[in-house]
Parts: C-alpha cells; structure tokens; sequence
C-alpha cells in the first residue's frame, strides 16, 4: 500500500504575514537591548514599507535621553507588535512581530518628513505632538521575527520590503466581530469542515486572508485553531463571498456556476 501524504492548506508567506501585522498596527511594546524587562508602550508606532519603524516616546522619556547620549547616537532595542485576535478569546494574541535593531533620534527635518509620511497612510492627531511634547525616533531592523500559529520564522528586511499585506486585513477584525455577534448561525456550518473530535469545542472566528477562514476551538483542555482553505487565493470582496458560501454549502453556489 502507498504512503498517503496530508496537504497542508496553502498560506500566506511568512513575509505577507508579517507585513500584514505591521499593518494592521495592534499593541506595541518597545524594550531596549540593555534591559529587555523593560516594556515601554510608544505614544504611536508605525512600520513604514521597507520594515523600519517610527515610534513617538514623550520628551522627557528616559529612552530618548538614552538616544541622545549614547556615544554612537543610538542604542540596540527592539519593537515588538502583537496582533490581537478580533473577539475576546482565552488567548487573546494569534500573532507576534519582533523588529530589532537600532534606535535613534532623527534630525529634525527626517523627523518631519518620516511624520508626513505616516500622516498621508493614517492620518492621527497623535502626529500633532511630534515636535511638541513627543519626540521622533527610527527604528533600522537588523532582523524579523514572526510568530503566529504557522509557527515561529525570521524574515529578511528585503523580503518584508516585497511583500504586500493581506488585501482583507484592514476589514477583516470588524466582519469577524459582525460573524460573532451577529451570525453565530453561520459558524454551526463550519463545524462540518472540522476534524470529528473538535466538533463539541467553541468554535470562534480567529482570522481571515486571501487563502482561508482561520477558526479558534476551545475546549476544556486546550485551543486549536484550524483553516478552512478557499478553493483557490481571492483578491476581492466578490471571489470571497462566493468561497464563504462554498464553505457554508451554499446550496445555490452550484447553480451560478452552472449559470
């Protein structure tokens, strides 16, 4: 008899998901190289597309007063974003991005130009204080990190550069919460697309991207998230309802295809 080989469901790239993280901005703590216990929450952080990063501290924070005193102008820290999931859940992170490298205070016109970058993609009164009570700081990656429930990798600065975010990513917390709240109705379906012995778990939604439906079960003992795979990657609002529907057994699916 022939070996029999499992398929994995196709995933985003290690890279897509990380950038898809840094999009979607979540929580932020930004702890220095020299004391990695100490957890700062920037006043706004932002991962610009080629992976550095612009967090605002206030002025008299001791890490500013630590950029600018250091012999070099900069000192090792690393910025680490979690992705909060989009219903209150045990586990309330499905994601982790670490950036680390080198942290220092800009001058005044690259402070500028970095805020007005960031004020043309999300527009934050935040921004206001830059200059005013808050400084400017740039983070240059050395390194990536991401860990999420495809596991833990590294990911190349150029390879974060290249990568585009999730076209769902942006829209998907809101109709995971609308799924949750409104239609738990829809979720009893999918339950058919799960292995027998999760079936009698909570199951909740956890995440969406262009490959798939990603559920979280939690049951007595522990949490398992699994995907619902689409039949094949979706770039718009139209491919994913027609695979939404594919997963509940839309029963008129069929009949637009034979349309």
């Amino acid at each position: 008899m022939g070996e029999t080989t499992t398929r994995r469901p196709a995933t985003p790239s290690s890279a897509e998901r990380a950038r898809t993280i840094a999009t979607r901005i979540g929580r932020a703590a930004l702890l220095p190289s020299s004391d990695t216990s100490a957890r700062v929450k920037p006043l706004l952080h932002h991962v610009h597309p080629d992976g550095t990063a612009t967090v605002l501290l206030a002025d008299e924070h001791p890490l500013v007063g630590a950029a600018w005193q250091s012999p070099r102008g900069e000192f090792g820290a690393m910025l680490e974003i979690a992705d909060p999931t989009p219903v209150r859940l045990r586990e309330p992170v499905r994601g982790l991005l670490w950036l680390t490298g080198w942290l220092r205070v800009p001058d005044a016109a690259k402070a500028r130009a970095e805020v007005l970058a960031i004020a043309e993609q999300r527009p934050d009164p935040r921004l206001l204080d830059a200059g005013n009570g808050a400084t400017v700081l740039r983070l240059e990656p050395a390194s990536l990190v991401l860990a999420d429930a495809e596991g833990t990798c590294s990911v190349l600065p150029e390879e974060f550069a290249e990568a585009d975010a999730d076209p769902f990513c942006l829209q998907e917390d809101e109709w995971l919460r609308y799924l949750e709240l409104s239609h738990r109705d829809v979720v009893g379906p999918l339950t058919r697309h799960l292995p027998e012995r999760l079936r009698g778990g909570h199951v909740r939604p956890l995440g969406l991207d262009r490959y798939g439906l990603r559920l979280r079960v939690e049951s007595t003992d522990d949490d398992h998230d699994v995907r619902l795979a689409f039949s094949q990657a979706v770039a718009d609002a139209e491919q994913l309802g027609i695979e939404l529907r594919r997963l509940l057994g839309c029963p008129f699916l069929s009949q637009q295809r034979q349309g």
